[in-house]
Order: structure tokens, then sequence, then C-alpha cells
């Protein structure tokens, strides 16, 4: 059905007001460099990012409407925009690029170079842009009351509410504020322990349970909610509490692989139950993650078929030509013949060697993918867009045909992972450019100017990107404690296991079948395979967080009710970026050497464990009491 006559947006399309300014592309630029980075961090540690339109729409209200004086939505609108660009691009490199480090560390290959990092971001970043500027009219106009795009609506409502006033804006920057501090504290002065675990007994029960107290983690399970946080917990006690035990009852004087020297009882002894997470469930942990997003993907084949051939079809039928600005799209001659130099580009890029056959293969590859996204997150949500499922399918399929035509070893590899980035990126890309277009149609915004400003967020983020990985390997490198990489550790594997053989099948397959299991449960399977694959102190913390928003959800004043959880997940917000914001700065301290000079653990490393640990509790429980206080406090809360 078409809507263009019906349907009337909040600016109308006769009213002309300033959208693409000097204020909205330096903040929109900067927003997109600092939630980029911000989370990219945060992917690389916990293997989830978060949607970064909502608190930059805050922020360019806060700062355009209140601090500037000016009354311009559709500026604000153009700031979040560019912002969010950089959140959904480091999304899309964070699962894929981090193994380009991780074989540069074991000696298969040199170390990327930055040049490498920004060209394989800004391919992928501008595709999945350019790719959905055709399918606009499609999926945005023509099926306005068909998909929801459910946080582009969600960030129109924001920027309308709005309307009368910009102090939300105090809550994302009160949340950046507390999680710095916090941060600095646990990992900057090192005065608390960031991660406190319990160790069972090792005769009775060899398992281990905790929970890290950091709060862009429990952040995470707040925006979550308590649904997706307990099925990640489910997974980590599924880890921690059944299958470490089951390995070391069983096979403690048994040498089993990866490793080749230590028995099962050493490597227990020696490191405890992490140490058999680390050399054993991880694999399994990957096993379920890959299995989980393949039958994400084929669950959603249905859909995918019908999205593409309908999207093909809208396409292939001249609208009706319109002089309406909320109309104009970029020029398609102008989109179609950056498209191909894009193509040639892949073509010739070393990073990429593929040949020109292949390039356009990827390019259809990124074509169908950005045309599933911007359906997907239509219907489900972005949070709920199987992008990492699409990534392993694309790899699987471009790792096969490396192979096949002999490009192996380090270049095939390298090939590999600068296909799946790209793919990674294009959907990431689409999907939050959809969001976007879907907030710019319901305010009235010009389309050809959003997508300028979308383009703009790209390219910042791009370049921003490969010096964020090149930062974060320098100072702690990927795979390690500190910054896991999990959804690149995984790809890592899959094509280590094609390429190769180098893999532990037995494992990787147990984690297969407990995938399965879990479907036919009917539960949903990636935050289980998730949960399984990461560390169980993590997703304790994450649980803290979807305890607190269940808290939130059963409180029975519904006007009160909503205030309070929309607030919750402004702070939570700001907690993210402000945490990854001091991350970032923590991490060019250790690369410049002067770490140290602010470390004070030397003051605390006396203090007996039991002491450390209920310095760590205490601390965790302050956070809670200020998260929860925050959210209640204030007239408006009340009022709404």
């Amino acid at each position: 059905m078409d809507n263009k006559n019906t349907f009337k947006p909040y600016v109308p399309a006769e009213r002309v007001t300033p959208e693409i300014t000097v204020t909205s592309v330096i903040m929109g630029i900067l927003l997109s460099v600092i939630f980029g980075a911000a989370n990219a961090y945060l992917g690389l540690r916990v293997g989830m990012t978060v949607s970064a339109s909502i608190p930059a729409a805050v922020i360019a209200m806060g700062v355009i409407r209140v601090i500037m004086r000016k009354n311009s939505i559709l500026e604000s609108n153009m700031v979040q925009t560019i912002g969010s660009a950089g959140e959904s691009l480091a999304a899309g490199a964070i699962f894929t690029m981090p193994a380009l480090y991780l074989w540069a560390k074991e000696g298969v290959m040199e170390k990327p170079s930055l040049v490498t990092i920004t060209i394989i971001a800004l391919i992928g970043g501008l595709l999945g842009v350019f790719f959905m500027i055709p399918l606009r009219n499609a999926l945005i106009v023509r099926e306005h009351n068909t998909l929801p795009y459910p946080e582009g609506q969600a960030c129109a409502e924001v920027m309308l509410a709005g309307e009368e006033g910009g102090s939300n804006a105090s809550t994302v920057f009160a949340g950046m504020g507390i999680a710095a501090v916090f941060k600095f504290i646990i990992d900057g002065l090192k005065l608390i322990p960031g991660e406190i675990t319990y160790h069972l007994p090792k005769r009775l029960y060899p398992g281990a349970i905790g929970t890290q107290i950091y709060p862009a983690v429990m952040s995470v399970g707040y925006i979550c909610g308590p649904r997706i946080s307990s099925f990640m917990f489910a997974g980590g006690v599924l880890s921690w509490l059944v299958l470490i035990p089951i390995i070391v009852l069983f096979g403690a004087n048994i040498v089993m692989y990866p490793s080749t020297d230590a028995t099962i009882g050493e490597i227990f002894a020696a490191d405890g139950a992490a140490g058999i997470w680390s050399s054993y469930i991880r694999y399994i942990g990957a096993g379920a993650l890959a299995a989980g997003g393949i039958i994400s993907l084929i669950k959603s084949l249905p859909l995918i078929v019908r999205t593409f051939k309908d999207a093909i079809k809208s396409m292939s039928v001249k609208s009706e030509a319109s002089a309406l600005r909320t109309d104009k799209d970029i020029n398609m001659a102008f989109v179609i013949s950056f498209i191909v130099i894009l193509t040639l580009i892949v073509w010739l890029v070393p990073a990429i060697p593929v040949s020109l056959i292949g390039a356009v293969i990827v390019v259809v590859f990124g074509f169908f993918f950005a045309t599933v996204s911007s359906r997907m997150v239509g219907i489900v949500g972005s949070s709920n867009n199987p992008v990492s499922g699409m990534a392993i399918a694309t790899l699987l399929i471009s790792t096969l045909i490396l192979k096949f035509t002999g490009t192996i070893g380090a270049p095939g590899m390298q090939a590999a992972i600068a296909i799946g980035s790209i793919i990674c990126i294009v959907a990431a890309i689409a999907g939050d450019t959809s969001q976007d277009l879907k907030t710019g149609y319901l305010l009235g915004a010009t389309p050809w100017k959003q997508q300028i400003g979308e383009v703009i967020g790209v390219v910042a983020a791009a370049f921003a990107i490969g010096a964020t990985l090149n930062l974060l390997d320098s100072a702690w490198g990927f795979g390690g404690e500190e910054i896991a990489a999990p959804q690149a550790t995984l790809m890592k594997m899959v094509i280590e296991g094609i390429m190769g053989g180098k893999l532990p099948w037995g494992l990787i397959l147990i984690g297969v079948f407990i995938a399965i299991i879990v479907e036919i449960l009917r539960l949903p399977v990636l935050p289980v395979a998730i949960g399984i694959y990461l560390p169980v102190q993590l997703n304790a913390c994450i649980m803290v967080g979807g305890i607190i928003r269940l808290f939130f959800d059963k409180m029975k004043n519904g006007k009160r009710k909503d205030g309070i959880i929309n607030k919750g997940i402004l702070f939570s917000s700001g907690m993210i970026a402000g945490e990854g914001l001091v991350g970032i700065v923590l991490a060019i301290l250790a690369v410049l050497g002067v770490a140290g000079k602010v470390d004070l653990s030397r003051l605390v490393a006396s203090l007996p464990s039991a002491l450390s640990s209920l310095s760590g509790i205490l601390t965790f429980a302050v956070l809670i009491l200020i998260f929860v206080l925050f959210c209640f406090a204030g007239k408006k809360n009340t009022e709404e």
C-alpha cells in the first residue's frame, strides 16, 4: 500500500528547516566516533553492542535546544543519523576484523595496517548506505503500516517528546560521569577488584560462580531486559556449573586436545575453572554460537526470500515523479555509479585478494543481506537482527570458494575475513540506515540529506575504527581477559576449520547439539550460546541489570513506570558510553606506558582476599543503589 497521500509527517513537506548544518555535522561526527569507539570496546568485551540512536538524539536535543537555544528537530535528527552510524559500523567491524590481529599474534600473517582496516570498513559502510537508498521507497514508504521499525519509531517519539525540553540529555551525561568514575577506580586506580569469583570445593564439585561489577555490563542487562539476560545467565550456569564439573570429574587424568601435554586435572589445578573454560568450554560455546547463527538464518529464509522478491519488484515499478522535499533520495544514477566504483575497489584492494568476478559476488551478497537486514530490523528491531549469522554463512561460503579456487593459507584467511567484514558491516549499516530513515520519515526529514548524513557518519567511523582496534590490541591484545573478542574468535575458528581442519570438532559438535536442544525447547539460541561462550561472571553482571529492569517492569503505576524505565534506558546508554570512553583512555595510558603511575593496587595488595571481595561486593551494591535511586529521582517520572 502506498502511504504517500495519507501519511503526514511532523514537519510538513512544504516547510524547509535546517538539517545539514555545521553544528549537526560536527556534533554528529563527534558522536559517531565516540559511540563507535565505546561500542567497539563494549562489543569486544561482552560480544554485544547497543543502539546509539536514542542517546545521540537526546544529547543533540540537549545541546541544540537547551544550550544553543535553537528550535530545529530536523537538525537534532541529523545529529543522531550521523552519530548512530559509528555504533553500527563498529558492530560490524568487531565481529570479524580482530581475527586478523589474532593471526598476526600467532605469526600466521603480518598485523593489519591502519589503511587496510579503514578501507575494508569504508567499503562495507558505504555499500550498506547505498544499497539501502533504492530500498527506501519500498520498505519505509510503501510499507509504512506494515513494518514498524521499532527503534526508528522510538527515536522519533523521544525527539518529539524532546520538543517540550531537552532535560533527558542530563540523564545520559549523568550516566557517563558515574560510569567513568567507577571504571577509573576499578581498572585505572585498581583499588577495587572488577570481578568477584567463588570457587566451589574442588573435591566436592569443581565449579565456580561470581560476577563482574562494571556499570556498562550491568547496563547491557538492563537494556536487553530480564528475558534475554536470563537466557545468557542460563548459558553461563550450564558451562561453569555443569560442563566444567563434568569435564573435571570424568576426565581429570586425560590429555584432551587442544591441550597436548597437560591433563585436564593439571589444567584445573593450575588455573581452576577458568583454565577449563579457556581450554575447552570456549570451543563448545563456539559450536553453539555458529549453530545458533545458522539456525536463526534458516528460520528467516522464508522472510528473506519474500523480502528480496518484494524489494526487487517494487524497485522495478516506476513511481510517479514527486517534487516533494520528503520524497527526494540521492540520484539513482550516482548511487549505481558509486556501487560500481566500490566493486572495482574491492577487486583492486590488496587486502581482499579476489578476482573481479569474486568482487561482483561480494557485492551481490552484500545487496542481498542489506535487503534482508533492512526488512528484518523493520519487524524485529536491530537488536534481534542476525548479523553474526549472516557473517558466518558468508564466511562458510566464501572460505569454501577461496579454498576450491586455490586461495589458501594466509592470503585465503585474510581474504575470507575481509569479505566477511564487508558483508557484516553492510548488514549492520543497512539496518541502522533503515531505522534512521524511518525516524526521518516520521519527523519529515529530507531523505537525500539523511543519506548524506549516513555517509558522513560512516566515513568518520571508518577512520576511527582502525585506530580504536590498533589501540585496544596494543594495550591488551584481543582474545585475552580484558577484551575477549568472542565473535571474531568464532569467525577465526570457522575459517581455520575449513582451511586447515585445526579444530577440536568433538567439542564444537557438543555445542552444536546443545544449540539444537535449545531450539527444540523453543528458546532463543543465540543468547544461550553467548552465555556458554562468555565467562559466567560477565553473564551474572548482565543478569543483575536484567533483574533491576524486571523490578521496574513489575511496577503497577503505568505512567510513572514508563518514565522510570525510559530514564533507566537513557542512564544505561550513558553508562555504556562513559565506561567505553574511559576504557579507551586507559588503553592510551597503557600504550604510552604510564598506566602504572595511576595504578594504586599495591596499596591493597596485602589485604586478605575475602576483604578484597567484600570491597567489590559493597562497590557493586553502591552502583546498583545509585542506579535505582537515580531512576526514581525527579518530578518528571511522577508526571509522565
